[in-house]
């Protein structure tokens, strides 16, 4: 009996006894996982224009503007704005001039000027637009009545079965406006190509501008030819052009007048006597330009000389034959 008692209050005092609690694991938020680092890919940088080198020339002792110009087949008036020359007679040893006009300073021509506002462009590849046409009953499709309350009749029922079109119809669907084209802003012709540099005559039309016997040809270092003649005769534009200078300005030439006939050719008459044209001025073919006569020399001669591009040109292969 007793160990009856005794087994009892074992059993009860284990029930009663507190369960030693579960262990708690804390436990924080998933570790985010480590993004892979991308680095920008480097941006190509666009090639920048090769920027030509400009032309210049150093003022040698002896030189003027307008022999200068002359060397460079040049309108020494120009290349006295060029380099901002008040005094047109004055050019300093060593000093710089440019022989080419400043980038920028001669306004580009204006474009024409487009059009602002949105505006309508059709899609690539589309159509010409599809007219409207009103829908009407087919045996294959009907489209009248639409969801119309007819009363019943044996004439609407032969019409619904035969796909009579007598019967109301809707109003035609308007036309669809034509779609709106972006004018086409008129391009600038291209510029011509140009014409090759060489000693052929390239669209001038020369002529001899003295009669007369030749004293000397052509060579690198006189850079023209001596043509003999009486004092007093006339001398002539061997070519049509403007007059860029007429003067004594230039050592060695006395009277001397220049004539530029385009971009790439000019002339040079000198030791004229008397001048009878003036700087700017236009002047023909043919056209009386000087008199003949033995300033700055030892004879009564008229020294000629062609320049391309301020190089000079034996004038023999562009001239006619005497």
């Amino acid at each position: 009996m007793n160990i009856r008692i005794l087994l009892f209050a074992i059993a009860l005092l284990a029930g009663c006894a507190t369960p030693a609690p579960a262990p708690v694991i804390e436990r924080g938020p998933p570790a985010a996982a480590a993004q892979p680092v991308v680095k920008p890919a480097p941006v190509a940088e666009a090639p920048r224009p090769v920027e030509k080198p400009i032309p210049t020339h150093v003022v040698k002792r002896g030189e003027t503007l307008v022999s200068i110009a002359l060397q460079h087949g040049l309108d020494y008036r120009e290349l006295a704005a060029w380099n901002n020359i008040s005094n047109l007679n004055v050019v300093n040893v060593g000093q710089v001039l440019v022989l080419s006009a400043p980038v920028g300073s001669a306004p580009m021509p204006g474009g024409p000027i487009a059009a602002t506002g949105p505006v309508a462009t059709p899609l690539a590849g589309a159509g010409p637009p599809i007219e409207a046409r009103p829908l009407i009953n087919t045996p294959n499709v009907k489209v009248e009545p639409r969801g119309q309350k007819v009363p019943y009749s044996d004439r609407a029922l032969a019409q619904l079965s035969t796909g009579d079109a007598t019967g109301p119809m809707t109003a035609a669907a308007p036309a669809a406006a034509p779609p709106m084209v972006a004018p086409i802003a008129p391009t600038a012709p291209e510029p011509e190509p140009e014409k090759s540099h060489g000693t052929d005559k390239e669209d001038v039309d020369w002529m001899w501008p003295v009669k007369g016997k030749v004293l000397a040809a052509f060579t690198e270092s006189a850079k023209g030819v001596d043509i003999g003649g009486r004092k007093g005769a006339p001398v002539v534009a061997a070519a049509g052009g403007r007059v860029v200078y007429a003067g004594t300005g230039v050592r060695g030439y006395g009277k001397l007048v220049i004539i530029k006939h385009n971009n790439t050719w000019l002339s040079a008459y000198a030791h004229n006597e008397n001048l009878l044209v003036k700087e700017q001025q236009d002047v023909k073919k043919g056209q009386k330009i000087a008199e003949m006569g033995s300033s700055d020399t030892d004879q009564v001669k008229l020294h000629f000389e062609v320049r391309r591009q301020g190089k000079p040109v034996d004038p023999a292969k562009l001239l006619p034959p005497l």
